[in-house]
């Protein structure tokens, strides 16, 4: 099994690539590749798009790419390769993302990608740190994993999810953060799972062992 992280200059890709590489390793889930080659991405059994920075430029980023951005869409959409979006990775799969301008998503969940607006003041945006999870819809990717458990996130702005059975998990900062969305192959995880210890990691062992 080849798990590829899809690299467009826009992504953590070490961190990631050491985490996936080692839980593949333990679970004996075949080879994890950092690549930017459309080839490997359109034979990969499974894909990982991370991200940081802003919806537009990494939108602009991903399509920039040569052959990447539809080598896979056509992986997801028609040969249901699993997915998973981390971070700005996630909010790509919103239908809009509204970061300094109105930008079109890959469109796979229906919702928004808008700044988080806490209703306490005092809570500082960008929201950094550990939250604990409140887990909405079961998913084998929270095989071991409950409610209270705890990730760790940097962002600004945030998906808000028309269907609420595709919001798997959120957290509260002063009001509902989504923090896991997804449907049919596709997920995404808002918190950067590699560096979420024991939870993150075994949500990539999760995902790695997942067969939709």
């Amino acid at each position: 099994m080849l798990t590829a992280i899809i690299d467009y200059e826009s992504g953590n890709l070490h961190s990631a690539h050491k985490a996936f590489e080692r839980m593949a390793r333990e679970g004996d889930a075949g080879e994890v590749v950092v690549t930017a080659d459309a080839d490997v991405v359109a034979r990969a059994d499974r894909l990982v798009l991370p991200g940081d920075g802003a919806f537009p430029s990494c939108m602009a980023a991903l399509k920039g790419k040569s052959g990447i951005y539809a080598a896979m869409v056509e992986a997801v959409e028609v040969k249901g390769r699993p997915f998973l979006g981390i971070c700005v990775g996630m909010q790509l799969m919103a239908s809009w993302g509204r970061e300094y301008e109105d930008t079109q998503g890959l469109g796979w969940i229906d919702g928004e990608v808008t700044k988080i607006t806490p209703s306490d003041k005092t809570l500082k945006v960008p929201h950094m740190g550990w939250n604990d999870l409140v887990i909405d819809n079961p998913h084998p990717v929270f095989d071991g994993i409950k409610t209270g458990d705890h990730t760790y996130f940097v962002h600004s702005f945030h998906m808000v999810v028309e269907k609420q059975n595709q919001r798997l998990a959120h957290v509260d900062y002063a009001g509902e953060v989504t923090a896991v969305i997804g449907r049919d192959t596709m997920l995404g995880m808002q918190f950067h799972p590699e560096k979420s210890q024991t939870t993150g990691l075994k949500m990539i062992t999760n995902f790695l062992n997942w067969r939709p």
